[in-house]
Order: C-alpha cells, then sequence, then structure tokens
C-alpha cells in the first residue's frame, strides 16, 4: 500500500484488480471516453482487463510506467484509476493522469491521491519533476493541479486529439521537488 486518507487507500495494480477495473470502465464509459479512450477500449470486457492488468504488473517491474488504484478501504469499491507515465529516467520527470467514477466525484479524492503520489514519485522513485496535462474546460483536473501546487507552464498547442474531435489546446503544470 502507498497510501491512505478518508477510507481510501491506493495501491498499485495487481493481477486481482481486473474486473473491477472493468466494471469501473463499463460504468464510466461516457465519462472516460474523451481523455481515456486507450485505457477503456483495453477494459471493456473482463478478459481484457485482465490482459490490461498484466501488462500494467509488467510495466511496474520495469519501471516504464506505474498505475496505481484508489479504492474504498471497506466496501473494495473502485473510485479510480491513477498513472504516472512518460517516465523519463534521464530527466526524472513523469507526468501523471487520472480518472474517477461518478460515484467519487467532487469528493478531493483525487487531488488528495496526486499528493500522496507526488510524495511517492519524489522520494520513492526519484523524480525531480512531476506534470499534470489538462483542457481548461476540464475544470476538475485543472483543480487537481492547482490543488497540489502545480503551477501552469504554458498551452500546449493542440496537445491532444479525442477521438472524432478536432484537437485540443492543452495546459501544461508542473511540480519540482524542491530538496
Amino acid at each position: 500500500m502507498i497510501g491512505t486518507f478518508n477510507n481510501f487507500e491506493i495501491n498499485p495494480i495487481h493481477s486481482g484488480d481486473a474486473w473491477k477495473i472493468c466494471d469501473l470502465m463499463v460504468a464510466n464509459q461516457d465519462r472516460f471516453k474523451r481523455y481515456f479512450p486507450k485505457t477503456l477500449e483495453q477494459n471493456l470486457t473482463p478478459t481484457l482487463s485482465q490482459l490490461f492488468v498484466d501488462k500494467k504488473v509488467k510495466q511496474i517491474e520495469n519501471k516504464d510506467e506505474f498505475l496505481f488504484t484508489l479504492k474504498h478501504s471497506e466496501t473494495r469499491d473502485l473510485a479510480g484509476l491513477i498513472y504516472i507515465k512518460e517516465l523519463n529516467w534521464t530527466t526524472k520527470q513523469g507526468e501523471f493522469a487520472y480518472c474517477i467514477g461518478y460515484p467519487f466525484e467532487g469528493q478531493g479524492l483525487t487531488s488528495r491521491t496526486v499528493k500522496i503520489l507526488s510524495t511517492y514519485a519524489f522520494i520513492t522513485l526519484g523524480l525531480k519533476t512531476l506534470q499534470i496535462i489538462a483542457f481548461k474546460d476540464n475544470i476538475g483536473s485543472v483543480k487537481v493541479a492547482t490543488n497540489n501546487g502545480f503551477k501552469w507552464i504554458k498551452t500546449i498547442k493542440q496537445g491532444f486529439t479525442p477521438i472524432g474531435e478536432n484537437p485540443l489546446d492543452m495546459e501544461l503544470y508542473e511540480l519540482y521537488n524542491e530538496k
């Protein structure tokens, strides 16, 4: 376990998470299809989810990418997924990506999780810079960045293209390990 708060716990993904991830993705398809299309498409059935989880566990072992689950400690309900991705071990930089299910939105859970995982990334992984790239109209994601002290750096012109949409300008936020 990486951390706990308010009856929630943060853990690295493990092989037993496939069913819960499939359920989260399918139940929140409309929510995740715009910003998480690849994760969604890889988790539309339990079989696909197991393949996804097995791949993500290997990526953690190889330090290529880290995927964490946020679960309610008592009910074991999966509230969301949090990635530390786009890792560059030379510059010691990584990027957060996160999604949370409808029943858990607006409770500050993602902000709390990113706070705990930022400490983990700086201390345990030895990263020096963390990034969040968010669409300016995705107020929840922008709040996660600003609530955690990430500073706006620049607008990335046409930084992301949702499926079937025109490219979106994205906002880059960064947090630095000052130690």
